[in-house]
This record gives structure tokens, sequence and C-alpha cells, in this order.
């Protein structure tokens, strides 16, 4: 009986090992060294042939369509918990993963089994095999990683019997291949400097690419206030006659930072001149750090409220329950306490900011250390010169999973003309951590930030060798003198 078990174990492992390896096998952007942001290496058409061939999924759905420059991820996740507290099966299709690619897709804030991911691409790839003898014949390339993860998080959710799916978009808006459905709601979150190659090196240009994802007569939230990329917004939602929801105009918040190295939780308070059930809500719970949370949070209210104009079953109850309920990894994410140790996955100079605003307004730490690492198309000088004066020693390093890591000899070049004086840089995150083990003492903070893929690896890191009995020494972060030169790499 057992030998049966495991042989089915067994052969379970090597079909999701298949699985795992042909999406492997796609062209893949997020591990790409240049990503060619134009219509002949995103199309739309091919993503619609595709899905085309799965019978359409994105039309057997509703959907709520978030694009941003960030924020777009946790307000995803704020609208997915509380429709599932609102008592609807609620789909939730974001990226990148941290651990598992079976997070892009999650139901009612569970995710996917290997096993469905392994149905779903072994239903995926007949079409896929079609397309790409296409392709051949045209002298093209097939679907992509991200265009296929679209199609298997709109399979799954369609095969679960999902009512509502919260769809985060890629990368811009225009081209990403979420951009094929016509939604209930589009929603943009804000709009700031970041794929400056690929979306433009304006605001007004990159808002025009996040702006894409607008629908003729399809109701538009939208939490971006700066001027320049508002008024892009604004004016392709008059000639797409789509009716603009904007912070703070029509709506508004108050944040209420936690207390006590937020022992103590965030709330914020909602606000909109429509009269209706959300036009006054006060001290709904807040699980992300930041004022900038409490931002993505307005928004999602404002969202859920046009959701609920068009006949939607929410109620404050609902939102509450939602909000509380929330749990959304590696934004600002208090991982350990004594020490205290932030996990973050900012990755531009907008993001990095509203990080420093979060740990500013909670945390005293008898001494403070970064460990950062980033990717080769980011502002990282932009973002180290945020980042270092706000910290008492600070580690550079390269995440080693992906090839776009920016290499930590370039990093340190950029942040030694800066001047910091406790400044370090080793080869991965491994020997990262291996400082944060060997002397971290229970009052410090450590944040490490600066990409999803360091966030990823720190993770796999502190669960293979977690604090304990070897920390807490607190004489130094072996920098030994910190008015000698930076470490070279080691």
């Amino acid at each position: 009986m057992y030998s049966g078990i495991a042989m089915r174990v067994d052969d379970s492992n090597a079909a999701h090992s298949a699985a795992l390896a042909f999406l492997l096998s796609r062209i893949d952007f997020e591990r790409a060294l240049s990503v060619p942001y134009h219509d002949q290496g995103f199309k739309l058409e091919r993503m619609r042939k595709l899905l085309e061939r799965l019978g359409n999924p994105q039309d057997r759905l509703k959907i709520v369509h978030i694009a941003g420059t960030k924020g777009k991820g946790s307000t995803a996740a704020m609208i997915s918990s509380c429709l599932t507290a609102a008592g609807y099966r609620t789909g939730l299709f974001s990226s990148p993963h941290l651990e598992r690619v079976e997070e892009r897709f999650a139901i009612d804030g569970q995710i996917c089994s290997a096993d469905e991911l392994t149905a779903l691409v072994e239903q995926v790839r007949p079409a896929v095999a079609s397309i790409d003898a296409d392709a051949i014949l045209a002298a093209d390339t097939g679907p992509t990683y991200f265009e296929i993860t679209t199609a298997l998080g709109l399979l799954y959710f369609v095969r679960q019997g999902v009512h509502t799916a919260v769809l985060e978009v890629g990368m811009g808006g225009r081209l990403d291949s979420t951009n094929v459905c016509v939604p209930a709601v589009a929603v943009i979150t804000s709009i700031s400097f970041d794929h400056t190659e690929q979306l433009g090196n304006t605001l007004a240009k990159i808002a025009g690419e996040k702006a894409g994802i607008i629908k003729p007569r399809v109701p538009v939230v939208s939490g971006v206030t700066n001027d320049e990329p508002r008024a892009v917004i604004e004016a392709v939602c008059r000639e797409r006659a789509a009716r603009l929801e904007q912070l703070p105009r029509d709506f508004w918040h108050v944040y209420h930072p936690p207390q006590d190295g937020a022992a103590v939780a965030a709330s914020f308070d909602f606000h909109t001149a429509r009269p209706g059930p959300f036009s006054d809500l006060r001290a709904i719970p807040l699980t992300l750090l930041g004022s900038h949370q409490a931002a993505n949070g307005a928004v999602a209210i404002a969202t859920l409220a046009e959701l609920a104009r068009q006949g939607w079953r929410i109620d404050a109850q609902a939102i509450a329950r939602g909000f509380a309920r929330l749990n959304w990894p590696a934004r600002i994410e208090i991982v350990h306490r004594r020490p205290t140790i932030v996990l973050d996955v900012a990755h531009n100079v907008a993001s990095i900011a509203a990080l420093l605003e979060a740990l500013r307004g909670v945390f005293a730490a008898r001494r403070k250390i970064l460990i950062f690492a980033t990717t080769r198309d980011k502002d990282a000088r932009g973002m180290l010169e945020l980042l270092l004066p706000e910290f008492d020693e600070v580690v550079l390093t390269r995440y080693g999973k992906n090839p776009r890591g920016l290499a930590v000899e370039e990093l340190l070049a950029l942040a030694e003309p800066l001047g910091h004086r406790c400044l370090a840089a080793v080869a991965n995150s491994r020997e990262a951590w291996s400082r944060v083990l060997a002397d971290t003492a229970a009052d410090d903070l450590v944040c490490i930030t600066g990409s999803f893929f360091l966030a990823a690896e720190m993770r796999e890191e502190m669960a293979a060798r977690p604090l304990g009995a070897e920390s807490g020494s607190g004489s130094g972060f072996q920098v030994a003198d910190c008015d000698r030169p930076a470490d070279s790499v080691s």
C-alpha cells in the first residue's frame, strides 16, 4: 500500500517539475537582461489568440483591472480580501511571486496547489504549441512566460467557479497581457518613475502607458495625485467616456500610524463626498505599515464602492473584515522581533521613500542595518541616496537566481561617493544573512529591501538558518572599525 502511495507522489512531483520546466523554457522578461517593450515584443494579438484557443476564460469572469507604478499589488490584495469577506469567490492574479509560481494564482487567499498548476499547464500546452507553430511560419515568437501565466490564472479562476477576478498588471498597462479584458472597473494606483527605458522618461509618458487599461465607458478609480500624470489620465477618461473617481478630489483618507513598533495596529479613515454606505468609514484596520498603504486602502475602498454601485453586495462590515484579515508578505513585513527584521520589496525611488517614512514613524532602534540589492534597470543611485543616511550600517549584495541583479561592484561604486562610513559588500544573500546571524543585537533593526528577488532569497535563508542563540552579541556587524573604507566584495 505504501509503495503505491510513494509512486503516485513521485509521479506527481515529476509532472510538476515538468510543468515548471515548460514555463521556464519560455521567453521571460522578468529575467531578461533587456526588455523590448514595443508592439512587436508585447503582442496583445498573440495573447488574444491564446485565450481564444482556451475558450476565452476572461469573458466568463467579472474583472477588476489594476495598474500603477507602486501600490497595485497591495491594492489588488485589499480588494480581493474585502470581496472574499463580502461572500464572493474571488481570484487574485499578481506578480512576481516570492517563492513559488503558484502564488500568482490565489482564490480567497489560498494559493493554487502544485497539482492544479500541473493540470493547468497540461491544458494550456497544446494551445501554446499551436501558436508556436504559427509563429515559426511568421518569423515571430510564441507566447511568453507572463502571457502563459496570465492564461493559467484566468483558466484556474474559471475552473474553480470564481465570481470576480482581480488582475494586477505586470508592467505598464497598454501592452500588458492582462489588458485583453473588459473590466467592471479599472484602477490606477500611482505614477512615479520606474521601467523608464520601456515606459518613458516623463511621468506623462508613463501615465499614458498605464492609462492604456482604460476602456470606453468603464469606470476608473485613480490614486494618482501628481498633476502631470493626473492630467493624462483625465484626458484619456474624457476621450473614452469613462467616469473617473480621483484621490483626493472625490475621496480621501486619514492615516493613524501604529504605536510601539507596530504592537498597536495602524488604521485609517475613509471619506467621500458621494452619499452612500461608504461615505464615512472610521478606524479601518490596516495590517500593512505606512501612510502609503492607507492611500492604497482608500483607492481599494473607492473601487469597492464603485462595484457596490454596480450591484455587488458589499457593506462596511465586509470591508473591515477584509482589511483585518489581509496578509500580503514582504510589504514592510515584520518577519522577526528582537531583533526587528523588516522585509520589503521596494524597488524604485518612490517606494523607498514610502518605506523610510514608515520606518521613521514606527521603529526606534539602537542600531539600524540595511541589506540592499537591486536590479540593473532600476535607479540604484537614487535609492541609495535616500537609504544610506537612514542607516548606521549598510550591506550591499546581489541576488543570485535572476541574471538581472546589479553586480555588487557596481552597487559599491555608486554607494562609495555618497560617503557612508559603515559600508560593506558581500557576494550573495547567504553571506548577507550570515552577517545578521553573527552579530545582531536584540534591539537592532535590520531592513532588507531593493527587490522582489532579494526578498525571496532572504526568506529562503531565514527559513534554512533561523535567528536563534547564535544572534545577539551586538558587538558590531563585522565591519569592525567603521572609519575604514568599504569592504571589498567577498
